[in-house]
């Protein structure tokens, strides 16, 4: 057992500081243990979400160190631990209060997605490879740290016309299956604002579940949308024939 020393957020929408805390931090312990026992121990007033302690929730995103993770699944040894281990609410939604924040934009941006819609009377005979395509976007347990992450959303603050990587992935399980029939394509293009992502791959990268965002889902879907409204023949042929959604199997562009 040894004693490590955090700085925590505390505070609501009005302002607030980091407190320090002293923990006694036993082997094996992750971030969400120390937060609990500074709750117990010291500050039973503090503020923050959690379910199910096993990374499945996606209640528990906190910035820890600076980095946006679930506090369930941060270890305290695989973490710096020669300072003080600050743990700060996720800084682009509003805060309620102490490492808790106000999430429900994400579902307000949610609505803006046609829902599926298969064709009537439709047999549902699929190919395995477009089962395992769309497999991987429906593993999101929706924690947000990918939103968290997103610079549109957390410095430009566009919550109005981008959506977010979360729900960029959930189009693409829906553009991406085989038997759906709906376009999302003017809405990725408009009030989706799937320009404004210029694919850094910061979401990718602190994705619990390790969906491949950017190169299975954003690409993909910058695509779509490229040759929907900026490629001169598919355009002519849009003319002639009339647009159609694209149902061909596109590939997966990451390797496991």
């Amino acid at each position: 057992m040894q004693n490590l020393n955090f700085k925590v957020y505390r505070g609501d929408k009005s302002g607030g500081e980091l407190k320090d805390y002293t923990v006694a931090v036993e082997e094996g312990m992750v971030v969400l243990d120390a937060i609990h026992q500074i709750q117990a121990e010291q500050a039973p007033d503090l503020a923050c979400r959690w379910n199910c302690k096993a990374g499945k929730c996606g209640s528990c995103g906190a910035e820890v160190n600076g980095k946006p993770t679930l506090m369930c699944m941060t270890r305290l040894d695989s973490i710096d631990t020669s300072r003080p281990i600050t743990v700060r609410p996720m800084k682009t939604f509003p805060l309620i209060r102490d490492l808790a924040t106000d999430v429900k934009w994400n579902y307000e941006a949610n609505k803006k997605i046609k829902p599926f819609t298969p064709a009537p009377n439709t047999d549902w005979i699929m190919m395995q490879e477009d089962v395992d395509r769309v497999q991987e976007f429906r593993k999101c347990i929706e924690c947000f740290l990918c939103q968290n992450v997103c610079h549109v959303l957390r410095d430009h603050d566009e919550k109005t016309g981008f959506i977010g990587p979360r729900f960029l992935v959930r189009t693409a399980s829906l553009e991406m299956h085989p038997l759906d029939t709906a376009s999302r394509l003017e809405m990725l293009k408009n009030e989706g604002g799937i320009g404004y992502c210029n694919i850094t791959k910061c979401c990718t990268e602190v994705c619990p579940e390790h969906i491949h965002i950017t190169d299975n889902a954003i690409i993909p879907l910058k695509e779509r949308v490229v040759d929907e409204y900026y490629d001169p023949v598919w355009s002519f042929f849009r003319r002639l024939f009339g647009s159609k959604k694209r149902t061909e199997s596109s590939g997966s562009a990451a390797d496991d």
